[in-house]
């Protein structure tokens, strides 16, 4: 009834039906609507703020990213190479090429930054492409830094260089005037009023936290009283810093509860488990060809959970064709129920309310649509308890064969794979051997194939390999007005 939620359909069943626990049957109705999953958007996303481990002093865990799409300076330079010290917030601006490739960007991150505050630990990054290459992972792993990368199309992960991108593009628009490719020479002294302000997480500036003092700006020209701090001996300067360092710690430890409070409103804790279902969610971002038209899919699966990498980041069974990293968000996750068949219509006439009688006489029908893990699970699971019958009898007696040969007759496989022939239907009959040994190919190809073109031909193949005929399929569209019946 337009797939509009658990209140208004329960509106219209309230207007005509009524049995006892109404609410919670719809409710488990509509969660495990395929409709709905698939052409839905997520209202809210799925799982609770995870901050980033604290660093504990300067320069030791570091964050990376790229300012793209500025204008070219007399230099050739369109981009901006920026990193982020964790600790102390403290920031660098590089003017770089956005054709710069992972060893210019290493050579200018040994220029720049390995220069003044030695290797780092650990380096968070997006997945871009450099730091996704096969020299920068070597480089770093005969240095010993460990490279932590974001879930693709994912910013909230490393949200802190996010940041600073952002306030790097409102300086820059400050300070620049008319001439927007003067950038480059003006990103020094945007940096030093950076990295010179006090920050709102750790309150004190990032000079402060790494040095021990604030750097002279113009008003410290004017004479006026120097302040105790910078004139102590080194003994009582490293205790000064030492303290420094453990109020910046407690500073952003107590920042980021309160950010986590904020951003955990409204949310709901969900964990998944290696052998779980789940339906992925399209993100524009990520899935640019899924997402051309308006009126195309939301979501897609179900895809099973291959890996838990933390609770917040799965690995999930998915299928070459999307060429994009297996890594997603846990906000990008649905759970799927696989308790019930989500692709029957529950309110569909003429059936009896306590259950069909005779289940295992009912053709295996499978609708419309893309051919997920799942479907090929129950397609498979119900083809092979027709063998495990078929074998049972035939290991009593002839008499048992030929009798189940007439069970077979009765209901027939027939086989009903409109999604594999585009609305075609071929009908199974299983009084010979053949056709038996091609039910079990199907079943066996549905499970090993996912391809919608390959389980196709891979049926087709098997159907000619094992009659020495070509298979016979009749085309109806949504309506079928004839069938050719293999085995006659």
């Amino acid at each position: 009834m337009g797939h509009f939620g658990v209140q208004k359909t329960l509106d219209v069943l309230k207007e005509h039906f009524f049995w006892p626990k109404m609410r919670d049957d719809v409710n488990k109705i509509c969660e495990r609507c395929v409709t709905c999953k698939q052409a839905k958007s997520k209202s809210k996303p799925h799982g609770l703020y995870t901050p980033l481990p604290i660093p504990c002093e300067p320069w030791v865990d570091i964050s990376m990213d790229f300012v793209l799409g500025l204008p070219r300076t007399k230099n050739g330079r369109d981009s901006v190479f920026v990193v982020v010290d964790r600790f102390s917030k403290m920031a660098h601006f590089i003017p770089c090429h956005k054709s710069d490739d992972a060893s210019h960007i290493a050579d200018l991150f040994f220029k720049e930054i390995v220069r003044l505050h030695g290797v780092p630990r650990t380096i968070v990054s997006d997945r871009d492409v450099k730091f996704l290459s096969h020299f920068w992972r070597v480089l770093w792993s005969k240095l010993g830094t460990k490279l932590l990368f974001s879930t693709a199309s994912h910013p909230q992960t490393d949200g802190q260089t996010e940041v600073v991108n952002r306030t790097l593009s409102q300086l820059l628009r400050v300070v620049i005037s008319k001439n927007l490719k003067s950038w480059e020479s003006c990103l020094p002294f945007v940096e030093f009023a950076y990295n010179r302000s006090v920050h709102s997480a750790t309150n004190f500036s990032p000079f402060e936290i790494v040095y021990g003092f604030n750097p002279l700006s113009p008003l410290d020209l004017v004479p006026i009283p120097i302040e105790e701090r910078t004139s102590l001996d080194g003994k009582r300067k490293a205790e000064l810093v030492k303290q420094l360092h453990e109020k910046v710690r407690l500073n952003i430890e107590k920042r980021t509860d309160q950010y986590m409070k904020q951003a955990n409103k409204g949310r709901k804790r969900v964990i998944f488990e290696p052998g779980d279902w789940v339906w992925l969610h399209l993100r524009k971002e990520r899935f640019p060809a899924k997402r051309r038209s308006k009126l195309q899919p939301r979501g897609d699966g179900p895809f099973q959970v291959l890996e838990r990498i933390n609770d917040n980041a799965y690995k999930l069974d998915l299928p070459g064709e999307y060429q994009v990293s297996s890594t997603f968000n846990v906000a990008d996750l649905s759970p799927y129920d696989v308790g019930d068949d989500s692709w029957t219509n529950p309110f569909q006439g003429g059936e009896n309310d306590g259950g069909p009688s005779n289940h295992m006489k009912d053709p295996l029908v499978i609708r419309e649509g893309p051919i997920t893990r799942s479907r090929a699970k129950l397609v498979n699971g119900a083809l092979m308890s027709i063998v495990a019958e078929i074998q049972v009898k035939e290991s009593n007696s002839i008499e048992d064969a030929h009798d189940c040969e007439h069970d077979l007759v009765a209901f027939q496989i027939p086989l009903v794979l409109s999604s594999i022939t585009n609305g075609s239907r071929i009908a199974l009959d299983s009084t010979d051997v053949t056709s038996l040994r091609l039910a079990r190919t199907i079943a066996r190809d549905f499970v090993t194939v996912a391809s919608y073109n390959r389980v196709k031909s891979r049926v087709s193949d098997s159907y000619t390999r094992l009659n020495k005929r070509p298979l016979y399929t009749v085309k109806t569209g949504n309506a079928i007005k004839e069938e050719k019946t293999i085995g006659h």
